[in-house]
């Protein structure tokens, strides 16, 4: 490597450690490993010694950091080479250039040499008026008329033609936009003004009013570009897209469009060239120069730089609400490996009915017609007796689609007809399960059964072990995001691929029983090793140790590396094979238990034993003490889940519908989806209600996900239904106060505040973390909860 490359990679490890809040020494010794191919699931596991204990979020950070800065650097070179080639790169440019931080900047740069298309600045530069130019901005006592007769060339038989002093000035003008919009310098100081002074500003455009109802809120809105939430930004983007609002970026209480006088931005170009009305002879033209610099050059660009980055810091907050609640989903509690009946509920093809026994394994299905129009009571009744009974069912889980109160209230009266039955209904989100039931895969793995019955099958196994099903569904389908739709759908995936990798990994899989695409998102699997395991287990039987994995085709020994500690083999040759100690490790365990005169069976789980082992006494050359210490905790409760007890909610009887819904009514609920304005929960009537982030606790809360996540059991007070427009406002805050009937059915009701404090020192409380909305910041309050009906519509798009 050379010493250029040398002091890049430097700078690079050198900004990732300050940005992570590492060592130097950590960063570099974690890019060996990833440059080496190594996952972040594996080196935060299992090379704790090397990067001296960086965890899964500073090794996730690090890699996204690492890629940006590398393409920041190669775009670096190819802007350095760009001038080089153009004969006008200078050691002060190459110096100004390797300095910048970010991509922008280095745009912004490279502005002035970019090769573009025929300017008229250039046109003007070609007829030699480049002199007028500057000699009219460096001195303003000269008169542009009488300045511009010097450079007429009406004889001339060779090159461009300027025939009058109106076409000599449009010239120079020309010339002089294209050296002021290009300045980086300027533009860096007009963007940063922007940045802090700058505010979206939504407008309806004449005539949409019909179209654009679910936009009503943002018709008329200004909100600063540095405070916006994504939610409020993509709603308006959303907007813009359908052609119902404009988007400007406005300063202060400038309208697009309207009169105004000098822009703050004109006069902080006039004043960064000098430009200033001292009623000299060039003084009104420089300033027209100016004018048509900002409006033409500047604006536009600036104004569709600064929205892109509100766009993307929006989406950003976006994918990553996603990405939280698709954790929370996947590290949900599972119900645990009991024989297990499906109901994908349904009204007039009626509930399919599947069985699967505690591994998942498919045993029985069917259909049944409990619910309206046929409502086949007895027949139904008696089927799905007889399943349980004869496969010992524990658990019933029924999808919360269209028909599931009824088909709930049907399946706790059998329960309750025939109390030796055993089994629990527990209510199940559904979500992405169509998509499962259509997949490649549902249809390779059961192509003799009907998509509505793999529906059925994957409700089931979902409840038994929601992380193992949930992957074989395209994480954008499950449907617990805002706007997922609206982001960049490559960010989006890769986002949720590593969610969905870290949470595999964690929880560690049975390689005997894993399906292909769960064995896929183990560090170091790829789609088709993980479709070879499965092939070789099915060819060969389960396997019995974990070293039996190398015989399958293409598991070679880094993948083995890799992969080795997230796979357990239950029941083996080596109780080892069961736990997340990794196979190179298993020196360490038979050291331990040599020195103690314990043989394994006597050594894992003896917690009594281990609790007074020293792991320094065990470490070497090869284990250092972040390694001992893993094992030791891990030999005390080996293959440990780290997912909690599992724990369903209970819908209230005679709750069914919207309809059924009293303001006051106490539920209880499961948390379907948390955002940045608050949470999302199912209390069974077929449409999610909304606890405002004002509405979830007492104490003043800055993010939702402090107070919850999806999928956990909440109890809620209803405060507010809207049956026409299908909306429930709630609170957590159970002695809250319903609001005033009267304020409740005036225009705008329900939109402007959260519930109230129903005592003193509740408003106390909420006093010292909440201001009281200033006349400037009304409508920018409006829009933060007024937006509730569009976000509600786009949660239960995502969730269908």
């Amino acid at each position: 490597m050379d010493s250029t490359a040398q002091s890049i990679n430097s700078s690079i490890n050198q900004r990732i450690a300050h940005e992570i809040g590492a060592r130097q020494a950590q960063v570099v010794a974690a890019i060996d490993l990833l440059d080496g191919g190594a996952t972040v699931p594996f080196i935060a596991r299992y090379r704790k010694e090397v990067t001296d204990g960086l965890d899964d979020g500073q090794l996730r950070t690090l890699e996204d950091r690492l890629r940006y800065l590398r393409e920041l650097e190669q775009r670096r070179e190819a802007i350095l080479a760009s001038i080089q080639e153009q004969g006008k790169l200078t050691p002060e440019l190459t110096a100004v250039i390797k300095a910048a931080e970010t991509k922008t900047r280095l745009e912004d740069l490279y502005l002035p040499f970019k090769v573009k298309r025929r300017t008229k600045g250039q046109i003007a530069r070609e007829a030699a008026l480049e002199p007028l130019a500057d000699a009219l901005l460096a001195e303003p006592t000269l008169n542009p008329d009488d300045e511009a007769k010097k450079y007429l060339n009406g004889d001339s038989e060779e090159g461009q033609k300027i025939t009058d002093v109106k076409a000599a000035l449009d010239g120079a003008k020309f010339i002089l936009m294209e050296k002021f919009a290009e300045n980086a310098e300027l533009v860096g100081q007009l963007r940063d003004f922007l940045q802090a002074q700058g505010q979206a500003s939504a407008r309806l455009i004449a005539g949409k009013e019909s179209d654009g109802g679910k936009f009503r809120d943002y018709f008329e809105y200004d909100e600063l570009l540095s405070k916006m939430p994504s939610h409020r930004a993509l709603a308006i983007f959303r907007g813009r897209n359908e052609g119902v609002l404009s988007v400007a970026v406005t300063v202060g209480e400038s309208v697009p469009g309207s009169a105004k006088v000098v822009h703050p931005c004109e006069a902080m170009v006039a004043k960064f060239w000098g430009i200033a009305d001292q009623g000299r002879a060039g003084d009104q033209w420089l300033k027209e120069v100016v004018h048509w610099t900002w409006q033409v050059k500047l604006l536009g660009h600036l104004e569709t730089d600064l929205l892109g980055e509100v766009r993307e810091r929006a989406e950003q907050g976006a994918i990553q609400v996603f990405a939280d609640n698709l954790k929370d989903l996947l590290l949900a509690a599972p119900a645990g490996q009991k024989a297990t009946i499906g109901l994908d509920p349904g009204l007039r093809t009626g509930v399919k009915v599947a069985v699967v026994d505690g591994t998942g394994k498919v045993l029985d299905h069917c259909a049944i017609f409990p619910t309206p129009p046929q409502k086949k009571l007895q027949e139904a009744e008696a089927v799905l007796l007889k399943l349980c009974q004869q496969h010992n069912v524990g658990l019933i889980a029924i999808g919360n689609g269209t028909g599931s109160r009824e088909t709930e209230k049907f399946v706790k009266q059998v329960l309750k007809s025939h109390p030796q039955l055993s089994a629990q209904s527990v209510m199940v989100n559904e979500a992405g399960a169509s998509i499962y039931s259509a997949s490649e895969f549902a249809a390779q793995e059961f192509p003799e059964l009907d998509v509505t019955i793999r529906g059925a099958i994957s409700i089931a196994r979902r409840l038994q072990d929601p992380l193992a099903e949930l992957v074989k569904i395209d994480p954008k389908s499950i449907g617990v995001g805002q706007y997922q739709h609206d982001v960049s759908q490559v960010q989006l995936a890769r986002s949720l691929d590593v969610v969905v990798e870290d949470c595999v990994n964690a929880v560690g899989v049975d390689v005997n029983t894993a399906s292909a695409p769960l064995l896929a998102r183990v560090s170091g699997l790829s789609q088709t090793i993980a479709n070879n395991i499965v092939e070789f287990r099915d060819s060969n039987g389960a396997f019995v140790s974990r070293t039996g994995l190398k015989a399958v085709p293409r598991l070679g020994a880094k993948t083995y590396e890799q992969a080795a500690g997230f796979l357990r083999i239950v029941g083996g040759k080596n109780p080892l094979d069961g736990s997340a100690v990794h196979p190179e490790s298993y020196a360490v365990v038979k050291k331990i238990a040599q020195r103690n005169g314990l043989d394994m069976p006597a050594l894992i789980g003896n917690s009594s034993f281990l609790r007074d082992v020293k792991a320094a006494d065990y470490v070497d050359e090869q284990f250092g003490l972040p390694t001992v210490v893993d094992i030791i905790s891990e030999l005390d409760k080996p293959g440990r889940d780290p997912r909690p007890e599992f724990k369903a909610a209970r819908f209230q009887e005679g709750v069914e519908k919207i309809g059924d819904l009293q303001p006051g009514m106490v539920l209880e609920g499961v948390i379907t989806n948390v955002t940045h304005f608050g949470a999302f929960v199912d209390i069974g009537v077929h449409q999610d209600g909304l606890v405002h982030i004002s509405a979830l606790s007492n104490r003043f809360v800055k993010d939702p996900r402090e107070v919850v996540k999806a999928g956990d059991v909440v109890k809620v007070k209803v405060l507010e239904v809207d049956a026409k427009r299908q909306r429930i406002g709630m609170t957590m805050r159970l002695d809250d106060e319903l609001p005033d009937p009267e304020a409740t059915n005036s225009p705008g009701a329900g939109r402007r505040s959260g519930p109230k404090p129903a005592n003193q020192k509740q408003r106390g409380q909420r006093a010292q973390g909440q201001k009281k909305p200033s006349a400037k910041s009304k409508d920018s309050d409006k829009g933060k909860i007024g937006s509730m009906g569009l976000l509600l519509q786009q949660a239960l798009k995502n969730k269908k």
